[in-house]
């Protein structure tokens, strides 16, 4: 059993309560790997007589820990450090695709709240789970297993997927479609061999800038197009003379609009205009969806074979598994067979096993069900706090996602609102960001992005108790 030497500040010191702050020692002693997974604590009857403090405060404090994933309860064995202590709280990505980002140690310590768009909450995924699944995998893997497999990523698994998309996001497709791929930049390289060179592409403005800097990296010419509030502007699409566009309709990164059905008929009618043209369907996060029906994908309409449609399981499972997908209409598919095929899959056959079985026997359903509430709740919560923002701020996109925005409505700068929180220990985000084309006329008013997915409800509270101080 670990002895905890617990320091609580009995009187009046400390302005947290004493359940608070033996939550919070233990939680950070776990975090910092000094109670490692399946370590025994000490019982709440003896934590109680050792701090001099009610039962009750220690069962508040060990039924917390249980509540977020740190602790686990065993019947008459007592607690125990759970499976998730010995990973990080969170995951910073760069991207909807959940490219992994890293971040200096001093530039994180430099914040005390970081509302990150992009991070995720990894304190109740299922580690067991996954770990039985690798051991049952790796115990009964034949040679076979360790042979090279089929360069669009094993059957099995892009079975499971085109079953999962179809009843997910109502995806037509047949598993030959679908190619496998360690993260979205693999699958945009190999989609430009399969375009071909000196595509001209458009995407949205404000747009993901990862996406825009790869295309770029093709020599690509990128046209950057307007934005209403029912998303792309296809008229200005026209006048850019692109044959392919890149977009997000359900839920667009980073201003999260969502497009309505006429304006994807409208987009879908611009790709069968021509032969050619493509739309490229990034899918990022739409199983994190709060308000209305779960909108199908573009791709679900497409009748002409013209919508490219990527996904990945980073930002729904976790960003180490590495793994999304590309699903080819065919005339794309006969290109890749002609004049690609030859590349390896860039997955380990291992881990689709692993992942195949996971979405295959209902694990990930159900751990995107705990998600989606877990999501649900922290959303709701920093919607409620925000309330007093009102008056100042315009609140909007917070219908999916992990983000909202806060449209400044007093002629304030996005430079000035960040350094205001900066300087209180609050890390926020600014849409001007993700503008690459600045030239509009008229200044778009200051829009900053919260992020919340990575944060728990008590430290939204203390963030948005920081901001309120300096913004309002």
């Amino acid at each position: 059993m670990k002895e905890l030497p617990i320091h609580i500040q009995l009187h009046s010191k400390s302005d947290k309560t004493l359940y608070e702050q033996i939550y919070e020692y233990i939680r950070n002693e776990i975090r910092a790997g000094s109670l490692l997974q399946n370590e025994k604590l000490p019982s709440a009857r003896y934590l109680a007589d050792y701090l001099q403090v009610s039962r009750t405060t220690v069962d508040m404090a060990y039924g917390q820990l249980v509540a977020e994933g740190y602790l686990e309860a065993k019947p008459k064995r007592g607690y125990y450090v759970s499976a998730a202590a010995d990973h990080p709280y969170e995951m910073e990505m760069s991207s909807p695709g959940g490219e992994a980002q890293y971040m200096p140690e001093e530039e994180q310590a430099a914040f005390a709240y970081d509302f990150s768009p992009n991070a995720i909450d990894m304190r109740f995924f299922p580690y067991a789970t996954w770990k039985k699944i690798t051991k049952n995998i790796l115990v009964d893997a034949k040679s076979s297993m360790f042979a090279l497999g089929e360069p669009q990523g094993d059957i099995e698994l892009r079975t499971t997927i085109c079953r999962y998309l179809h009843g997910s996001r109502g995806v037509n497709c047949e598993p030959e479609q679908i190619i496998i791929g360690a993260g979205n930049d693999f699958l945009l390289l190999l989609l430009e061999k399969i375009l071909g060179r000196h595509i001209h592409v458009a995407m949205e403005n404000p747009t993901y800038v990862r996406a825009y800097k790869i295309f770029r990296s093709f020599a690509y010419p990128v046209t950057l197009v307007s934005m209403d509030e029912n998303g792309i502007c296809v008229d200005a699409l026209r006048k850019a003379d692109a044959q392919v566009a890149y977009v997000m309709p359900s839920h667009q990164y980073p201003t999260g609009v969502a497009i309505p059905i006429g304006r994807r008929i409208e987009l879908l009618k611009w790709a069968a205009e021509e032969e050619g043209r493509y739309l490229i369907e990034e899918d990022y996060d739409s199983e994190f969806r709060y308000k209305g029906k779960p909108l199908p994908s573009l791709q679900a309409s497409d009748t002409h074979g013209r919508v490219v449609y990527i996904g990945t399981f980073s930002k729904a499972i976790a960003p180490a598994i590495r793994i999304s997908y590309m699903v080819l209409p065919y005339p794309l598919l006969e290109k890749y067979r002609e004049e690609c095929g030859f590349f390896s899959s860039s997955v380990s056959r291992i881990d689709q096993t692993i992942l195949n079985e996971f979405i295959r026997d209902g694990y990930f359903e159900r751990y995107l069900n705990k998600m989606r509430k877990q999501y649900r709740m922290k959303h709701d919560f920093l919607l409620n706090e925000l309330k007093p923002f009102e008056k100042d701020f315009q609140i909007s996109g917070g219908s999916a996602g992990l983000h909202i925005l806060l449209t400044d409505t007093k002629d304030r700068s996005e430079e000035e609102l960040a350094t205001l929180a900066e300087n209180n220990g609050v890390k926020v985000y600014c849409m001007g960001e993700f503008r690459l084309d600045k030239s509009e006329k008229e200044p778009e008013p200051a829009t900053m992005i919260l992020g919340y997915g990575g944060l728990s409800m008590e430290e939204i509270r203390e963030g948005i108790e920081r901001l309120k101080k300096v913004w309002l």
